[in-house]
């Protein structure tokens, strides 16, 4: 006799692919840094475009980088239409000791957008750059549009940061719904 415990659709994994749906998820977050008991979900982005920064590792230098180059041009991403979720396989507690720990101790203080804690991997998993055997991610960075669907993805190694001004140069072409040459810049024609 055969008990099976899901169905098939219950099993499946979703994978993330430029051009389809975003993997939904539902995660632990520093939304709310005092209690740390509001998690982020896709659903809370809808309607708005969305960076998702995964990075390695809290208290980490390039890390560091990435975030607070990021919190630091926040108004500029709003303004746009966007948000920033960063996401680590760190706890929520390591992301809040963190942020409260002053610059100079290797903390990053406050930034302006949330830190989700992905602690199994199940997302770095579903967009493929786990680092299984030490459980981080590589360093990944995907734009979402408002209707959920994947646009734009770019992985590398741990040891580089991330472009603030190329991810925002990806976000206005993909937000002009045209086709954009190379080195397109803002204000400029679409093919």
């Amino acid at each position: 006799m055969s008990t099976a415990t899901g169905t098939a659709a219950e099993n499946t994994v979703t994978m993330a692919k430029v051009g389809t749906n975003a993997p939904d998820f539902n995660m632990p977050s520093t939304k709310d840094i005092e209690t740390l008991k509001e998690n982020v979900k896709l659903a809370d982005y809808k309607g708005k475009w969305l960076i998702l920064l995964f990075y390695p590792l809290d208290f980490t230098g390039v890390c560091s980088t990435d975030l607070t180059h990021f919190s630091e041009r926040f108004d500029e991403i709003k303004g746009l239409g966007a948000d920033v979720l960063g996401v680590s396989t760190d706890s929520v507690h390591s992301h809040r000791a963190w942020l409260r720990m002053p610059k100079e101790n290797n903390g990053i203080g406050e930034i302006n957008y949330p830190i989700a804690s992905d602690a199994g991997g199940k997302l770095a998993r579903q967009y493929n750059i786990l680092i299984d055997d030490a459980n981080i991610a590589l360093r990944g960075l995907f734009i979402i549009d408002p209707e959920g669907v994947l646009q734009y993805s770019v992985v590398n190694t741990p040891a580089i940061g991330r472009s603030v001004d190329e991810t925002l140069r990806v976000l206005q072409a993909l937000q002009t719904g045209g086709f954009c040459a190379a080195d397109w810049k803002p204000g400029e024609k679409t093919l």
